[in-house]
């Protein structure tokens, strides 16, 4: 199915403002009396199809979806007798080496007396 229910709307809507213009043309110029002109006949016509198409197009969507097979697989095949790993003597790993840290406070402290050591530093320059 190459068009969708909304694009069926969105025909039935065109059609039906088509055939609106038709009955008005058709009022005006013949009066609420006239017969009805083949142009109207005919999108009344394609108007019903249109309406027909898309109620099946409905109805079919509510109809349960085919659904895909499951996959059988077959049991895996059983491996032979695994020949036990001999483990060799391995010397234990050395433990890691701890980082010296810095705390929050010391950071500080030493970002203080770097901002001294500068100042005194350029004062110190433009003495000399």
């Amino acid at each position: 199915m190459s068009i969708r229910i909304a694009s069926l709307h969105r025909q039935i809507e065109k059609t039906g403002a088509k055939l609106h213009r038709a009955m008005l043309s058709r009022v005006h110029s013949h009066g609420a009396d006239g017969a009805t002109s083949a142009q109207e006949r005919a999108l009344m016509e394609e108007r019903r199809i249109l309406k027909e198409a898309q109620a099946t197009r409905r109805a079919q969507s509510l109809q349960p979806k085919p659904k895909s097979s499951k996959i059988v697989r077959g049991a895996k095949a059983p491996n032979g007798p695994q020949a036990s790993k001999a483990h060799k003597d391995k010397a234990p790993k050395k433990a890691k080496e701890v980082k010296p840290h810095i705390s929050r406070a010391e950071k500080a402290a030493k970002k203080a007396e770097a901002l001294e050591a500068a100042k005194k530093a350029a004062k110190k320059s433009a003495k000399t």
